[in-house]
């Protein structure tokens, strides 16, 4: 006869909580009440659940009214200087890149210790803008140099240590901000030159515009989630076509002998070269551990954080419409 085994009785449910089940709901692991007896925060073990509208809390993010107010007060400014007299854009684009080189200097110290000389800098950056708008192309690259130049000897006033890192990245901000922006100097000096630069000022607005657009409500596909998890392939797509239909409407209307297909080529072309601009300054910040280059401008983050796009993006739109149209 077989003997039967002793089986240890169950243990009685617990109470029930107000408000809560009066059992366990039943399923295999990870289902509620299937988690470790007394875990925190695991529904029907005496911890209360996580309320639904917990999921829903508001996120942090920039001030939207501040932004849009920043950013119209920027336009205004910007268009006024631009149209009424070409030497008061020409100061505009100065200070900005004076602002950016600051920021840009004063968060490379900060961060990784690096101390670049930031006079012959903010002498040599003035001076690019002006030399590009009046000589052109070669007076704006030996303006690079003397500053290049001048980076490396103003550095000599100080000890040995660093002096590579240093110098180095003062010839970087140099080429990066007030060499780039030359390019917009030599759009301006042509016969039509305000009208290019409104069309280059659009068109990189049409392409953060088009993508932040397209990627809000279609963005699936991330496009480069090591450097910026919020860029999607879908947002690059929707920066793309706005900038070919605002592109193809403006080479027509605002340049002289210009042609909407021509716009399309410019279009396609701003909005590639804005999106890398974009991740290039995202790399910078990463590799500094910061999410702003400055706090200047609410809702916006820095000049830097606006001249982001713009800067690489400045060449791309010279060469394009040289090319088409000519240097005016």
């Amino acid at each position: 006869m077989a003997h039967t085994q002793y089986m240890p009785p169950v243990p009685p449910a617990p109470e029930q909580q107000p408000g809560g089940p009066a059992q366990a709901a039943p399923g295999g692991l990870g289902a509620p009440g299937n988690g470790a007896p007394g875990g925190p925060g695991v529904p029907g073990n005496g911890a209360p659940a996580p309320k639904a509208a917990e999921k829903s809390a508001p996120k942090a993010g920039r001030d939207l009214r501040a932004a849009v107010g920043v950013g119209l007060g920027l336009g205004a400014v910007i268009l006024a200087s631009l149209f009424v007299v070409k030497w008061l854009f020409v100061g505009v684009v100065v200070a900005a890149v004076s602002v950016g080189m600051w920021e840009l200097t004063t968060r490379l110290t900060e961060a990784k210790g690096i101390r670049v000389p930031l006079i012959p800098l903010l002498v040599g950056g003035a001076a690019m803008e002006v030399a590009a708008y009046l000589g052109g192309p070669e007076a704006a690259v030996v303006a690079l140099a003397l500053t290049s130049l001048a980076v490396l000897v103003w550095r000599m006033t100080e000890p040995p240590e660093n002096y590579l890192r240093d110098v180095t990245a003062g010839i970087f901000t140099a080429f990066y901000v007030p060499f780039l922006a030359t390019f917009v100097m030599l759009m301006l000096a042509a016969h039509d030159g305000p009208q290019r630069v409104a069309l280059f000022l659009v068109l990189t607005i049409c392409s953060d515009t088009g993508a932040y657009a397209a990627g809000s409500r279609f963005g699936k596909h991330k496009l480069a989630p090591r450097i910026s998890p919020g860029k999607t392939r879908e947002g690059l797509a929707g920066g793309v076509l706005l900038c070919m239909i605002a592109g193809a409407a403006g080479m027509q209307l605002m340049i002289t002998d210009g042609s909407w297909w021509q716009g399309l080529v410019l279009g396609a072309c701003v909005a590639v070269s804005a999106t890398l601009g974009d991740l290039g300054e995202s790399m910078i910040k990463r590799d500094l551990g910061i999410k702003d280059m400055g706090t200047l401008l609410p809702g916006h983050g820095g000049i830097m954080d606006r001249l982001d796009s713009l800067l690489p993006t400045a060449p791309v739109v010279w060469l394009v419409l040289v090319g088409f149209v000519g240097a005016g």
